[in-house]
């Protein structure tokens, strides 16, 4: 595994240098389907780099990814590719330094190997099943925070809504945004944040490479209702994420309302 973990390092910046060489604000973009968000040509040629390069190293390895149509042959495959070309294509298009490549390899539904990469800001994160998580190659340990009220969570504002929550009140934690997922669980990886929160379902090539960087780093990962995560499901989303240092999880879990 160590093998697949330094193929899709060297995919990942090959990546940096196929999107780098774009301009963000001047790419040409459209909206996708059925409010599906915006796709450009950048995001495009990335997953036909990392289409040719993944697949040509391991042809035996199944594919998914947010730019390729799904093909259900994939849930033959014990092992496949989670791939999102470009995590934060919005950010992108408007010329900021928050947008990442994530490529992720699950076998049986666990993700063996995991990385996030964001190339304007230099930040490559990495892990390994068992082997632990690097930022650039220097280790990484998830934040010691154990007081909810002293926390700072990342979080887009509708998952504040008091629906959400068991007492009907946001627990007072500070809230942090980034527009990256596959960045904001790699931030809980670092300890730069203590946690991270998303309640929507949510796709599988946003969440499966940052989901093992903050597991490996040491902070605990589910879905909103406290599951493990499995991955190549059918339907490849999540019910939601809930990443955080391990005393917080709890204290998140315990509040929240996975009924919401």
């Amino acid at each position: 595994m160590h093998d697949d973990l330094s193929l899709l390092v060297d995919a990942a910046r090959g990546a940096g240098e196929i999107a780098t060489a774009f301009t963000g604000q001047t790419a040409t973009r459209w909206n996708k389907a059925d409010g599906a968000g915006p796709v450009t040509e950048a995001d495009l040629a990335v997953n036909a780099y990392l289409l040719d390069v993944l697949c040509s190293a391991r042809p035996d390895y199944g594919w998914l990814s947010e730019e390729s149509e799904d093909d259900s042959n994939r849930l033959d495959h014990d092992t496949v590719f989670i791939i999102d070309p470009i995590d934060g294509t919005r950010s992108f298009i408007e010329g900021s330094r928050t947008w990442a490549h994530s490529l992720a390899i699950a076998k049986g539904g666990v993700v063996q190997a995991g990385v996030v990469f964001l190339p304007l800001r230099d930040q490559l994160y990495a892990a390994a099943l068992g082997q632990g998580a690097t930022l650039n190659a220097a280790p990484l340990t998830c934040s010691p925070q154990d007081s909810l009220p002293k926390s700072e969570i990342l979080s887009a504002k509708p998952n504040l809504q008091s629906k959400f929550w068991t007492k009907g009140d946001v627990p007072g934690f500070g809230r942090a945004y980034r527009p990256s997922l596959a960045y904001r669980l790699a931030l809980v990886g670092s300890g730069r944040f203590d946690g991270m929160i998303t309640f929507r379902p949510t796709w599988e090539w946003d969440v499966a490479a940052g989901s093992l960087i903050a597991s490996e780093a040491g902070a605990r990962v589910s879905d909103r209702a406290g599951a493990d995560l499995r991955f190549n499901a059918p339907d490849p989303r999540t019910h939601g994420i809930l990443a955080a240092a391990p005393a917080l999880h709890g204290s998140l879990l315990d509040q929240h309302d996975p009924t919401a």
